[in-house]
């Protein structure tokens, strides 16, 4: 079945369960918290050089590696040198003394972004860190490396999303690297405010996502989030992160166009057509898509329609003036769904016992 095009407002995670992190109210506070990132990076001692820079690796992971996909998105487009995302353990070979490494963990104690970083140094690239304490600090301090300081009384990595994303955007524009960002975070601000001031209404009453909201959160179906471009591949990435780990409950991302040229071969699905589609697909549409993005959703949405086991789909929308507003009204929207699954799953969406059993079991 099609649903409705969304265009009414996301509103805040029904009373369904517990919350013991107050991530509701982190996510409500994006707009102030990334105007304190600005704030706070802009008053950061220490500046790189970028007249000797050739190329930029953001390092990082989880909560904190979408700061890479995020600058990535927004600032290589703009920038006279490229810009590559790690996350994993290893350093790109090509870091040297011409790179500028940006070590991002929230924790500063995130083992494979501490071992690239190190490897980025050894390597004798220029290095800055984006954390609110742990080792990665420690390091800056002995390498003589700027230090962007964020917030600790965040109360999780994946509810930093602002506070890391302006921290990196301002040392490139203080290296010579990129300009205007305050602007952008200005704009980003505003956008978030009129989000979060339309939720506060009465727009929840028509709510076209409600019913996948309830299907998800019930076991019945899997969201699989599909964006167009670069924005719109970091907003997909996001929301599939956002519903494993605040509702603890899988979830896909794929991105338009690659998806066009394989995906969508699968959605004329087998199965009995009692069962219905075990999928729901909600796309996440942005004001810079590519313009022949928008008729391969069109088609996009044929299959789906069209399928053995028609396939229940439904867009989110961003607006704002600007990239960064748009891909941040992006990010507020599914953060926000993904505290509304998690409702309706009535789990907590702030603790992770699983994750805190790999790191010990990895100790």
């Amino acid at each position: 079945m099609t649903l409705p095009r969304n265009d009414t407002p996301v509103t805040t995670a029904p009373e369904a369960a517990a919350d013991s992190l107050d991530l509701a109210r982190a996510v409500a506070g994006l707009p102030e918290q990334m105007e304190a990132a600005l704030a706070s990076s802009q008053a950061t001692e220490g500046a790189v050089d970028g007249s000797r820079i050739a190329n930029v690796v953001v390092m990082g992971m989880g909560g904190s590696g979408v700061a890479g996909d995020i600058v990535s998105a927004l600032a290589a487009p703009l920038m006279p040198v490229p810009v590559a995302v790690a996350k994993g353990y290893e350093c790109p070979a090509f870091v040297g003394p011409t790179t500028l490494a940006i070590a991002v963990s929230f924790s500063g104690n995130t083992e494979e972004t501490l071992t690239a970083a190190t490897a980025a140094h050894d390597a004798g690239a220029s290095v800055l860190a984006v954390t609110s304490g742990g080792r990665l600090a420690e390091l800056a301090g002995e390498w003589a490396a700027p230090l962007y300081e964020v917030d600790s009384a965040i109360p999780m990595p994946r509810a930093a999303v602002g506070a890391i994303s302006v921290a990196p955007l301002v040392a490139l524009e203080r290296a010579g690297l990129l300009s205007g960002i305050a602007d952008w975070v200005d704009s980003a601000a505003a956008q978030l405010r009129t989000r979060r001031n339309a939720a506060d209404g009465d727009g929840a009453a028509a709510d076209p996502l409600e019913g996948i909201v309830r299907a998800v959160g019930n076991g019945e179906l899997t969201p699989v989030f599909y964006g167009g471009g670069a924005l719109g591949a970091v907003a997909a990435g996001r929301a599939k992160a956002q519903i494993n780990e605040n509702a603890k409950i899988p979830a896909f991302a794929s991105f338009m166009p690659e998806l066009c040229h394989n995906e969508l071969a699968g959605w004329d699905q087998a199965g009995r057509l009692a069962d219905g589609s075990p999928l729901a697909v909600i796309a996440l549409r942005h004001d810079f898509e590519h313009v022949q993005l928008q008729r391969r959703y069109d088609f996009t949405h044929g299959v789906l329609d069209g399928a053995r086991i028609a396939v229940p789909h439904a867009e989110l929308h961003a607006a704002g003036d600007g990239p960064m507003a748009q891909l941040f009204d992006l990010i507020y929207q599914v953060d926000v769904l993904s505290l509304r699954v998690a409702a309706a799953a009535r789990r907590d969406p702030g603790p992770i016992p699983l994750l805190e059993e790999l790191k010990a079991f990895l100790a």
